[in-house]
């Protein structure tokens, strides 16, 4: 889904694609989208750039990775294993093949690439997104809480953090409650998911287990505003 309105200063909006971890990510500048699977290209025109996380089905469709890169000429950041496979649809100069610690910039945004523990895959990334003024975003693609995720809460403080709640082995409301316990953000969004239910069941441990922190569960196609944290 395309998101029309632009963003003031110290927001960001964002829209979950589909059940998976596909999210589409506006700065007041620009617009990236991560993972995109099961939604159609001619909804993401303008876009700045595509962040592949890993190559399973859920995150990697690289037909729709080409047909996007197509209409808008965006720059394709991915792990190893994606950056692979996407060699021969996306124009080396387009392609940045990203591991964890590597940096990009898309214009004033930030893209860092960080470990994901997800087994697996064979070399999955997460992704912090940090905005032009200074939002901070982490998608965490099918990870596993670890104990790194710790420290890097703690140097990024950040707004908003996508936890994974179901569907990828061994992931589910517990495990996404433990990343947001360890990422400590502002705004813990549950996504990933193949029920409503794990969804509800995430709310309801961190309004148990973490009252401060804000619990935004998504519906898809929605458009959501977050802002930087004071």
């Amino acid at each position: 889904m395309a998101i029309e309105k632009t963003p003031a200063k110290n927001e960001v909006f964002f829209v979950w694609l589909n059940r998976y971890a596909g999210i589409t990510v506006k700065t007041p500048s620009k617009t990236l989208v991560i993972d995109p699977v099961d939604v159609k290209a001619r909804n993401l025109q303008k876009v700045d750039a595509v962040l592949i996380t890993h190559e399973h089905y859920d995150h990697l469709d690289q037909a729709l990775v080409s047909e996007i890169h197509k209409l808008t000429q965006c720059k394709v950041i991915a792990d190893p294993t994606s950056s692979r496979r996407l060699r021969n649809t996306i124009p080396s100069e387009k392609l940045q093949e990203v591991q964890p610690g590597s940096e990009v910039k898309i214009g004033e945004v930030l893209v860092k690439a960080e470990q994901c523990n997800h087994p697996p895959a064979a070399t999955p990334v997460s992704f912090i997104i940090t905005s032009d003024d200074g939002v901070k975003l982490f998608h965490t693609a099918d990870s596993l809480p670890f104990p790194q995720m710790a420290t890097i809460g703690e140097k990024e403080k950040f707004d908003v953090v996508f936890c994974t709640v179901g569907i990828a082995p061994n992931t589910s409301p517990e495990t996404g409650v433990d990343i947001v316990r360890l990422t400590k953000p502002k705004v813990a969004v549950p996504y990933h998911t193949g029920s409503n239910a794990d969804q509800k069941r995430f709310a309801e441990l961190l309004k148990k287990e973490l009252p401060k922190i804000t619990c935004l569960v998504p519906e898809i196609g929605k458009i959501y505003q977050v802002s930087k944290r004071k």
